[in-house]
């Protein structure tokens, strides 16, 4: 055995299951299963030139040495990104920990409490600071999410019959540049008018039907914007505010002067730097807007017993029924980032950050004091933790970077300090030192912190915060630890049994690819850095660029999409600018069949092109003909095709390369979803099959963990035609000649969760990537071929294979008066998490059980499936009664002296006698959904609010 193979820690059947399975399968060997299941004028003739493999150990000294290329510097440059410092407790029992960062998305809210409780926390902690009414679980980052409110307030003005054809939208200049970008880059295809200008002159006309303003500004200065708000709601203009977190604790919430949106980053609350990200965003707004707020939000319920019990509510679920009609993407979270930020928050409590906040404060108006003593004038007037002095960059930029510090050059002669959590005495009189020796004067030193401010009455907080007990109560860190694991044993995750989810890839995250996340040469890096003092991160970058161009066969990648819906909507927008640079920005049809991941609808329609629905035969392929005649139909205008490759329907389908030649002849694009990748790599490609742009999600096929809902990244591969049209960021140059505006905030997205995929692949090299994907085909065919006796398999490919998932069809058991639900909800009590349910077709499980699974956990999730079909066949239509219906079954439930079940205990939490080794219980029965949406509670409200609802 090859123990130093890191392929061989990563893909779960070992030689013996091998033989086994493929005997099952009924092929001879691997070559023969690929053969019957990808068409073979698309089959990759050449392996993947990629460098050897790197062992686990070789691999963790090569990311150490190139860790020392990073310069770790002092800096001091803001612009929505600070130096923290993470709690270790939460370092260590969450971001180190697999059974928060390997979790899914809580759809099963049963055996999600945990993560569920945490978002919970999250929400609060958001609109306690805002001071607005409702928040969702995240965003993906500030300027991600001040784009989600520009077109919130945009779709809310169909409710004013004065305002519903009004399109322009004013944003305050003292806005972050990248916000900025990202706004034209949302703006534009959705006929949205950005005016740029000052918020203090702003005429409040009624041409506009919002604003955008920073609090505090971008460089530093607090103004105060009650006057602004109380005009703009005279002219029923509505306000959003990009707002720092952290100076909330200070400065009055936004909410008792009158936003309507409160926007920004959680990066502040203990979060790593990385280079950009990830980093958890938040967004709050007022109640009224429930139904339009975007993304997810989770809210209090009751379960079977009336227990209190959370799921994601409302949107969460419409994302899904509206698809074309949808205003933004439900995939677009970034869970664990905001689990640590609302962690943050409770270990800190409300003294805590407000001793955090005064002390980043006085550091701000301490050397603000001395640089004045030093003869240098600092102009902004009332500030939180940043100030402007005027200074000569040429002077302090040299002196500043040889000692290791690097501050923001406004202009020649302006230079911004933004001071944060980690910023020390010590780190003060280096400041000073740079600034006296720039001014040929002696350095002052400060031994103590100031305790003046600024700010004016009008401007500090007044309202009270974190008052409830779950901000009051783990102040130790035993307590905390305690906390966080009562909360972990609550959430099922791939430590504990495999998650077999269509379409979402829950595959091994390995410890190895984790490890270098920790390391601060790592994590410590502010995204707006010189390149020279980031040349660990841009080899790296640059080097998974080049591995994933390899991968698709295209010409170019940009990492900067920082989700997988960011990815379809950055490649849709590409190919929009490459249609715009030949004089043919007329091209807006995009056609999507029905089959289509839910998601791809509503991002064409965000990258402003109309939706055209074409159909999937019997077999359920894409109707060839269908597509045919409607792209001739629409060749004037066609835009592109998104399509996924192989299908949803987990189906190789052998048209795909004459579908691409319709689609080119006919003058379109074509975009294909990589969600389905891990069943592409090192056998076929985007390239060859003929499409022109394809997204990654690096979170599902590359082995970034789903982190219970984000971080994800979502890089797209183009051509070389696509390569200039690649975006860019404002504040450091990325993409091509004739780049597109940014698509998220910073210049390479969530740079540092890249090590993670970065690793995968070196790890594993060609012959490892290429036996992964093969593996993901054999453990998909194996399941199949064991659950065909028992299951209807929906559809096939040619030779009756599946791809890397297969689609179950649980419509007959209605009946017996069994739903899907019924089925997703008794696998909790055999201890696995559903397969994806009823999507892409209602009544249906999609299964994938990726390549990291071994024969033996296959076995178990098998003899489950097969457990609750006997089980199916005992159940009656008139009687609803039964173990499927009343599943989950908590322990609870199972110890109590009351037991009215026409079944046994031992059935209901141990149908299978190898359960109880390692038995895991769900804490709260069936939740009750429409209950939950009827009495939308969004915060840790007291109990009586329970009550009352």
């Amino acid at each position: 055995m090859k123990t130093d193979s890191f392929a061989l820690r990563h893909i779960g059947p070992n030689e013996t299951d091998l033989a086994q399975m493929l005997q099952t399968v009924g092929v001879e060997n691997l070559d023969q299963l690929i053969y019957q299941t990808i068409p073979d004028d698309i089959r990759l003739k050449q392996p993947l030139n990629l460098p050897e493999a790197l062992s686990e150990n070789e691999f963790l000294n090569h990311i150490q040495q190139l860790s020392q290329k990073n310069k770790i510097f002092k800096t001091y440059i803001g612009l929505g990104y600070h130096e923290t410092i993470t709690p270790s407790v939460i370092k260590r029992n969450i971001f180190e920990n697999p059974g928060w960062y390997t979790a899914y998305t809580p759809y099963q809210a049963e055996i999600a409490q945990g993560r569920l409780e945490a978002l919970l926390n999250f929400q609060t902690m958001v609109t306690d600071l805002t001071g607005m009414e409702l928040a969702n679980a995240s965003l993906l980052d500030e300027s991600t999410a001040a784009a989600e409110a520009m077109t919130m307030l945009y779709e809310l003005r169909n409710r004013d019959q004065k305002k519903n054809n009004v399109t322009k939208f004013f944003v305050s200049e003292e806005v972050l540049p990248q916000t900025i970008s990202l706004l034209y880059t949302r703006a534009i295809p959705l006929g949205i008018e950005l005016v740029i200008g000052n918020h203090q002159s702003f005429d409040f006309s009624t041409d506009f039907y919002g604003a955008l303003i920073q609090y505090p500004g971008k460089y530093g200065q607090v103004y105060d914007y009650a006057s602004f708000t109380a005009k703009a709601k005279n002219n029923e203009i509505k306000v959003a505010v990009a707002a720092d977190i952290l100076s909330l604790v200070l400065l009055e919430a936004p909410g008792k002067w009158g936003a309507d949106v409160v926007v920004g980053t959680t990066q502040r609350f203990g979060i790593p730097l990385g280079y950009g990200g990830p980093h958890a965003a938040f967004f709050a707004t007022k109640d009224e807007y429930k139904r339009n707020i975007p993304g997810r939000i989770i809210g209090v319920t009751r379960d079977t017993d009336s227990n209190r019990a959370l799921r994601m509510a409302l949107q969460t679920r419409e994302q899904h029924i509206k698809r074309d009609k949808a205003t933004s993407n439900i995939c677009t979270a970034q869970v664990l980032l905001a689990v640590m930020a609302g962690m943050y928050a409770v270990f800190h409590g409300p003294k805590g950050l407000t001793y955090i906040a005064q002390k980043v404060h006085h550091s701000a108006t301490t050397l603000a004091a001395q640089l004045n003593r030093l003869g240098y004038q600092q102009t902004n007037a009332q500030y939180f933790d940043t100030i402007v002095v005027k200074a000569e960059k040429h002077i302090i930029k040299p002196i500043a970077e040889a000692n290791g510090v690097n501050f923001l050059y406004i202009d020649e002669n302006t230079i911004s300090i933004a001071v944060n959590e980690a910023t020390s005495l010590t780190d003060i009189n280096t400041v000073l030192r740079i600034f006296a020796e720039a001014g040929g004067r002696i350095a002052l030193t400060t031994s103590s912190l100031l305790q003046e401010s600024p700010l004016s009455e009008e401007v500090k907080r007044k309202s009270e915060f974190l008052t409830l007990p779950v901000f009051n109560s783990y102040h130790s860190e035993t307590e905390l630890m305690r906390y966080i694991k009562k909360l972990e044993r609550k959430d099922l995750s791939l430590n504990h049994s495999m998650i077999s989810l269509g379409s979402c890839t829950m595959k091994l995250n390995a410890a190895s690819e984790m490890l270098p996340l920790s390391q601060a040469n790592w994590s410590n890096i502010h995204p707006f850095v010189p390149l020279e003092q980031a040349q660990g991160y841009q080899e790296m970058l640059k080097s998974l660029e080049n591995q994933l161009n390899i991968i698709t066969g295209f010409a170019g990648t940009s990492l900067q999409p920082n989700s997988g819906a960011q990815g379809e909507y950055a490649g849709l927008m590409v190919i929009r600018a490459y249609h715009e640079s030949r004089g043919e920005g007329h091209r807006h049809i995009c056609l999507i069949p029905s089959s289509a991941h839910g998601t791809n609808p509503a991002s064409a329609v965000m990258a402003g092109m109309k939706v055209v629905v074409t159909k999937t035969d019997e077999r359920g392929n894409i109707d060839v003909e269908d597509l045919r005649e409607k792209a001739i139909k629409y060749k004037d205008e066609l835009s592109s095709l998104m399509v996924t490759y192989p299908s949803t329907h987990g189906v190789f389908e052998s048209s795909i390369r004459e579908i691409t030649q319709i689609i080119h002849e006919n003058g379109g694009q074509v975009y294909m979803d990589g969600a389905n990748m891990n069943a592409q790599v090192g056998l076929t490609n985007p390239a060859t099959i003929g499409a022109d742009v394809c997204h990654l999600n690096l979170h599902k096929t590359f082995a970034i963990p789903h982190g219970g809902g984000g971080p994800g990244v979502g890089p797209i591969c183009v051509a070389s035609h696509l390569v200039p049209f690649l975006p860019s960021n404002p504040v450091i140059a990325t993409g091509g000649a004739e780049a597109i505006t940014a698509i998220s905030a910073a210049p390479w997205g969530s740079a540092m969760v890249c090590l993670i995929s970065y690793a995968y692949i070196t790890m594993l090299g060609s012959e490892g990537l290429t036996n992964a994907t093969k593996y993901a085909i054999l453990n998909a065919n194996y399941l199949k071929s064991k659950l065909e006796e028992h299951f209807s398999v929906l559809y096939t490919g040619e030779c009756g294979r599946a791809a890397h998932e297969m689609i179950l069809d649980c419509r007959p058991f209605k009946k017996n008066g069994i739903e899907v639900t019924d089925i997703a909800k008794r696998l909790m009590d055999y201890g696995f998490h559903a397969p994806t349910v009823s999507f892409p077709v209602a009544g249906t499980l999609m299964v994938e059980p990726t390549e990291s699974e071994s024969k033996a956990e296959l076995d178990r999730f098998i003899e489950a499936m097969v457990s609750i079909r006997k089980e199916i066949e005992e159940a009656d239509l008139d009687d609803t009664n039964n173990v499927l219906k009343n599943a989950p079954h908590t322990l609870n439930m199972v110890t109590s002296d009351s037991w009215t079940f026409p079944y046994s205990r031992e059935k209901a939490a141990y149908p299978l006698s190898h359960i109880a080794e390692n038995k895991f219980w769900p804490t709260v029965r069936r939740v009750d959904e429409a209950f939950g949406d009827r009495n939308l509670i969004c915060t840790c409200a007291p109990i009586e609010a329970y009550m009352e609802a």
